[in-house]
């Protein structure tokens, strides 16, 4: 009876440690008491509190203000994100929708604002009524997955549409916690992690999404948990059960299937892998504090919450459980017309994919599709003020709805500032022979907005940059900690010469699994419209005549517009060199060039997996660097509306392969970032950060520099300081 007892105590102790840690990392505030509460009546329990400082609304100064307050926000924009009140609402009218009433069981797995038509927000002015405000909402009820309309002026459910079982919607936290506390419960996991010499409270589980690789994974909700442990250290990533794999009914919650075939591998040790500053035994500084002032305030300002204005920019900005970042109606003040012309519509991360190159039994699923799975939003962290972001950053809120339809509150989730590193944005100066002394030069400062979200171990940091000369950079970085594999092996010398390790050796008994990172981005361009066209701009090698000229060959530039979006599907290729431009045929400048921007290409790693590999046919938004497809509401996420589980039948790929007409029409374009992944000792027991972009750049767009007219910096224009004393 004693030892029941203690097992029993054992189970809570670990149930209750992985709960706090998963809080931790998945939500940036526990209010300590009542009194914290924005609305403890209507807030889910992970309500956030707003005793941390935040920034507030002030088109004056957006980095000064009073504590937000989420409670009483109201929309101003069509765009805007739903409220607290807003996402209360609709629970209360799913509660008394018959469907979900009579289910006795149901959960939320998406509160999302259904936006209205793209012809009324473009039409859409301030000062004009609001546009009808309804919800979107994905729901699994009995098993089934529901696609819902919430109209709130009405109080209606509107649509509710059955989807088909291709998929499943994006897990929820509760699914998250659940799943990992299933194992705990069964009785032959808990004796071989016992056989293992682990102690049951020094245990750490992961819920690890399972890919679809057949029928018998059908028709059901399932996850995979792996676990590690915790024992003298946080960093139990560095230290897993090798080869101990549990599957999960989600549903159920039952314990499905346990394979264990790491036995003979030990677990790796603890030491050096503590990646706190705090536990560092010889910390390093090597640098002096570096921090931009700004004595005029920062020149951005945030009005009503989502609406940001910088230089001639202005865009509406919010964040997205799915996404995480949405920025949309991005346009630019012309500087010779002073007139605001449109950029893009609307641009996002669609999907990621992250597949592990290790076929072996307790890492072949590991194929990973963050953005549907997780939710990338879901994921975000709360931003740290002087590290993630700079001093005169403003911060903004995410505000979501848990599983029973409860909004909670991420806090800091996305930051906006503006960034300084010494870059120029043009210069000339005239050589002396000129005998003309001209030096010009201008500094490039640029608008950051940034986001970052841990998905487990994976740390991902993504900027959308803006420049004064109308550049768009999306930039992705990625930190935090390897996936890794137990080995038996201490030192390379023991490794046959026939082995193969699927990665690199990083430490005593550690692998570090090679993978791949691809982010499938959204971009809705409208350039000065709705209506453009994409055109491929190839460089091909041309012969001169004989007697021309004393060169042989040059480069020619031909121009070839895509008729239909497989004359847009576009794989890079080296020796092949293009580019790719977005154009409004209808609209041309002063000497009579189609107005356009043009997709500027970097992290172009591509997928080498096979096309028929199960994990590729679901991600095989990443068969192609590019596409390009007719606009089309229902088309937004890379991977299908329904991820989890899905098999690959309602993706971009599928979309496209309809060859649809995309001349001078309302078009979307898809490009995937990637990166190949062979881990380093570099990247043990934490990684710096590894980052790469793209560019969305005016080709044509002006009729000259746009920051022809910008002034350079003045000695009396900056802060005077003063050297410290003790220097």
């Amino acid at each position: 009876m004693e030892g029941r007892n203690l097992l029993r105590f054992l189970f809570f102790l670990v149930t209750g440690l992985f709960l706090l840690l998963f809080t931790w990392s998945n939500f940036p505030y526990l209010p300590s008491n009542k009194a914290e509460l924005l609305d403890c009546t209507s807030f889910s329990p992970w309500c956030t509190s707003k005793s941390k400082p935040h920034l507030t609304t002030n088109p004056t100064n957006p980095t000064r203000g009073p504590r937000r307050h989420h409670s009483s926000d109201v929309p101003h924009h069509p765009l805007d994100p739903l409220t607290v009140q807003e996402i209360n609402r609709v629970r209360t009218i799913l509660s008394s929708h018959a469907p979900l009433k009579a289910s006795k069981r149901y959960t939320i797995h998406a509160v999302d604002l259904e936006e209205p038509a793209k012809p009324l927000v473009l039409r859409w002015k301030k000062g004009n009524p609001m546009l009808p405000r309804r919800a979107s909402v994905i729901a699994l009820v009995g098993g089934e997955s529901h696609l819902l309309t919430v109209d709130l002026a009405t109080s209606q459910v509107t649509r509710d549409d059955v989807l088909p079982p291709s998929g499943y919607p994006t897990m929820t936290v509760e699914d998250m916690t659940t799943a990992t506390k299933a194992p705990l419960v069964d009785g032959n996991f808990n004796r071989t992690i016992i056989e293992r010499g682990i102690d049951l409270a020094d245990l750490a589980c992961l819920p690890l999404s399972t890919g679809w690789f057949g029928k018998s994974e059908e028709k059901r909700r399932l996850i995979k948990v792996q676990c590690y442990s915790l024992k003298d250290t946080v960093n139990f990533y560095m230290r897993p059960i090798e080869g101990l794999t549990v599957l999960v009914d989600l549903d159920s919650k039952q314990v499905v299937e346990i394979s264990d075939r790491g036995q003979n591998i030990p677990i790796p040790n603890a030491a050096n892998t503590d990646y706190r500053y705090s536990a560092q035994s010889k910390p390093t500084n090597l640098l002096n504090p570096i921090s931009i002032e700004q004595p005029k305030g920062p020149s951005f300002t945030v009005e009503n919450d989502h609406l940001i204005k910088w230089a001639n920019w202005e865009f509406h900005l919010k964040a997205e459980s799915r996404a995480g970042v949405i920025i949309s109606r991005v346009m630019f003040r012309d500087p010779d017309t002073g007139l605001l012309r449109n950029v893009m519509y609307k641009g996002l991360t669609s999907e990621f994919f992250v597949p592990y190159m290790d076929p072996t039994d307790a890492w072949y699923f590991k194929t990973y599709m963050d953005a549907g799975e997780y939710g990338f939003g879901l994921q975000a962290m709360p931003l740290d003020p002087l590290n993630d972001c700079p001093r005169n950053a403003y911060y903004m809120d995410g505000v979501f709805a848990a599983a029973d339809g409860t909004p909670f509150v991420q806090s800091n989730m996305i930051c906006i500032f503006e960034s300084y590193a010494g870059d120029i944005g043009w210069r000339h100066a005239e050589s002396p022979i000129t005998g003309m002394g001209i030096r010009e030069v201008r500094p490039k400062v640029t608008l950051v907005v940034r986001m970052a979200a841990s998905v487990a171990n994976y740390d991902y940091i993504v900027d959308w940059v803006f420049q004064t000369d109308g550049l768009i950079r999306i930039k992705v970085g990625l930190s935090g900690i390897l996936m890794v594999k137990g080995t038996p092996y201490v030192n390379m010398n023991q490794v046959p010469g026939q082995e193969y390790l699927y990665g690199t050796l990083l430490s005593e008994n550690v692998i570090g699994v090679i993978h791949d990172h691809y982010l499938t981005f959204y971009l809705d361009m409208d350039v000065d419209g709705s209506d453009n066209s994409f055109v491929k701009v190839n460089l091909e090698k041309q012969m001169t005549a004989n007697g021309e000229s004393p060169r042989r060959s040059f480069l020619k530039a031909t121009r070839k517009v895509a008729k239909t979006e497989k004359d847009a599907q576009i794989k890079f290729k080296l020796y092949e060199p293009a580019e790719f431009h977005v154009i409004n045929p209808s609209k041309k400048t002063r000497v009579g060039n189609p107005v356009g921007y043009k997709v500027v290409a970097g992290g172009t790693a591509a997928s080498l997996l096979d096309h028929e590999d199960p994990p590729q046919k679901r991600g095989a938004f990443t068969n192609n660097q590019i596409w390009v497809t007719p606009y089309n509401r229902s088309e937004q996420w890379a991977g299908g509306l329904l991820v989890s589980q899905s098999q690959g039948d309602d993706n971009l790929a599928v979309w496209s392969d309809r060859n649809r007409p995309i001349e001078n029409k309302d078009i979307v374009v898809w490009y995937t970032l990637g990166f190949h992944h062979i881990p380093c000792q570099e990247d043990f027991p934490v990684m710096p950060t590894v980052s790469s972009s793209f560019d969305l750049k005016p080709v044509n767009f002006f009729e000259s520099n746009p920051i022809l007219r910008m002034p350079p910096n003045v000695e009396n224009d900056l802060p005077i300081c003063k050297p410290d004393a003790s220097a």
